[in-house]
């Protein structure tokens, strides 16, 4: 038991510092290269800090724990909006770009159904896989050029003024550094933080889809968690929910492609049709709260009162 402790804690340290460079890195270069930080978000940082539930996933479906592989995915996603956003607009209120409430939001929810869709056959097959990746591929190559548009027209409109920025003087090849440091040590730490915290779980005789939805999808969560927490202490909203959104974007379509890929997932929908209907609500519950561009202390309280209330529902047999 001691043994597991220290490794929560050595998880804690390595997501504390991993979440401080990855924000620092992602903004500095996406400040450089005169990038939105809001593409920053959704793809680099929301892939990097993903990174644990890849790893999860696959260990999961190659030694045939199906349960895992998919509650992890899902649990994450609830975590990502309940938890994290929860969380971070406690701190700081996050000011939600009218594109991201009107494109990305929109998209995330869209994704949240077509996958919920694809395990109603009671299996996440290699045909499926392929199409959840040819998916992701296609979002971000949309989106890049999106961006890029946006990118151009915000230059000419500087031109036209009169207002061209100087070139920035930032150390683009010590601001990677930073940003792949970052999702390194998020990377490590979430592993050490899921290792003991699956550890102290059993040890009390949880059950493994108890464990994927709420214990394994916290720690592989911690990333994001850390990631928008940092973004909010130094007012960047952007990534702060970018992050959130990006991120589960590429549980859906990246993780769950590549692990289905590798292994066929089979779904108990009997047992886990529960956490995907609180998945699908989480993700429908952000346009009403973004409506008003803010995510504010009192939406952030009900988001997080929620997340708990899902926790405590799920741990329902082991308190009472």
């Amino acid at each position: 038991m001691l043994e597991n402790i220290v490794f929560v804690i050595i998880g804690l340290v390595g997501l504390f510092f991993g979440g401080n460079w990855l924000v620092r890195g992602a903004s500095n270069i996406a400040i450089s290269f005169g990038i939105s930080t809001l593409f920053i978000a959704l793809t680099f940082v929301a892939v990097g800090t993903s990174m644990p539930e890849m790893l999860v996933s696959l260990q999961a479906a190659l030694q045939g724990n199906s349960d895992l592989a998919i509650g992890n995915v899902v649990g994450s996603n609830i975590a990502n909006i309940g938890l994290i956003l929860g969380a971070t607009g406690l701190i700081a209120p996050i000011s939600v770009q009218a594109v991201l409430l009107l494109r990305e939001i929109p998209i995330m929810i869209l994704f949240t159904l077509f996958t919920t869709i694809l395990t109603l056959d009671g299996v996440i097959s290699r045909v499926d896989g392929i199409l959840l990746m040819f998916s992701f591929v296609g979002f971000n190559t949309m989106f890049y050029f999106l961006a890029k548009q946006e990118q151009d027209t915000a230059a000419r409109l500087l031109a036209d003024m009169d207002e061209v920025p100087e070139k920035t003087k930032l150390n683009r090849k010590k601001e990677i550094g930073y940003l792949l440091g970052g999702i390194a040590l998020l990377v490590v730490g979430s592993g050490f933080m899921v290792e003991g915290a699956v550890n102290i779980a059993r040890a009390v005789g949880v059950s493994d889809l108890v464990i994927a939805v709420t214990m394994v999808a916290f720690g592989t969560s911690l990333p994001e968690l850390a990631a928008s927490l940092s973004a909010a202490f130094h007012k960047e909203s952007d990534l702060a929910i970018g992050n959130v959104v990006g991120s589960n974007i590429a549980n859906l379509l990246l993780i769950l492609g590549v692990t289905a890929f590798v292994q066929p997932i089979n779904v108990n929908t009997s047992e886990i049709q529960f956490e995907f209907l609180i998945m699908i609500a989480f993700a429908i519950l952000l346009i009403p709260f973004a409506r008003h561009q803010v995510l504010g202390r009192r939406e952030s309280a009900l988001f997080l009162g929620a997340y708990f209330a899902f926790v405590l529902y799920t741990f329902r047999d082991v308190i009472f």
